[in-house]
């Protein structure tokens, strides 16, 4: 969480008058005007960036969810005004896009350190048990990272491209080509989101226990992948 940062000092009307030193004899001469206050008595706010305002939306977007993150709500938690914020990001939505860019690197990190070093089913449940962590603990975060971005901005992004990169070698360990990695990614993508959003909604009734649950969805997931079906798809 962003700390709400003091807001700036009051300026006073009163002013030092700027000295008037005489003129050379062939010069013209005025005295200088004092500085005046900003309007208000305000002065630009030092220190805010772009990067600063997006790991801000992101932090309110976990404590008080996604839908809850406008211009508003974070110009007061840096206390100044919602105009101030268009100096560093074109609107709401290019804020979220940004958010979502934020969250996808953040998510797609925790992943890969997870996977690492690891294969066939080991791969899988690192893989899916770090989804569902940053799922279940950045549900503002997360949020973001289910927003549809442009084609540009997802070619741009190192970020989502590292994303593709790690979700496809997963994939690609259980030889899947194209078109069945998309519709495996597809696969796993809707089982693992699924799963985290009915579990954060509390929607599970039943009183079996969600870790059995879970395991028992990756060991089918796995033997799915196993035995994807080949040269089903046109």
């Amino acid at each position: 969480m962003v700390p709400r940062t003091p807001g700036p000092a009051r300026a006073t009307t009163t002013h030092r008058q700027a000295p008037c030193n005489p003129p050379a004899p062939s010069a013209t001469f005025t005295c200088p005007k004092p500085a005046r206050p900003t309007a208000g008595g305000t002065h630009p706010r030092a220190g805010l960036t772009a990067d600063r305002l997006v790991a801000a939306a992101a932090d309110l977007a976990d404590e008080a969810g996604y839908e809850n993150v406008t211009l508003s709500a974070l110009a007061r938690r840096f206390n100044v005004k919602d105009a101030s914020l268009y100096a560093h990001v074109r609107g709401l939505r290019d804020l979220r896009t940004r958010m979502a860019l934020l969250a996808g690197g953040e998510m797609t990190d925790r992943i890969a350190a997870a996977v690492e070093g690891r294969t066939g089913k080991d791969a899988l449940a690192a893989f899916a048990g770090a989804y569902r962590d940053y799922a279940l603990t950045h549900p503002g975060r997360y949020a973001a990272t289910q927003m549809r971005l442009d084609e540009a901005t997802v070619t741009d992004s190192p970020a989502l491209r590292r994303t593709a990169e790690v979700t496809y070698g997963l994939l690609r360990a259980y030889g899947l080509e194209e078109p069945d990695l998309t519709d495996a990614v597809r696969l796993l993508r809707s089982s693992f989101h699924g799963y985290c959003a009915l579990e954060s909604a509390g929607a599970f009734g039943a009183p079996r226990d969600l870790e059995a649950s879970w395991d028992r969805m990756i060991d089918a997931l796995h033997l799915t992948l196993l035995n994807w079906p080949r040269g089903a798809a046109p």
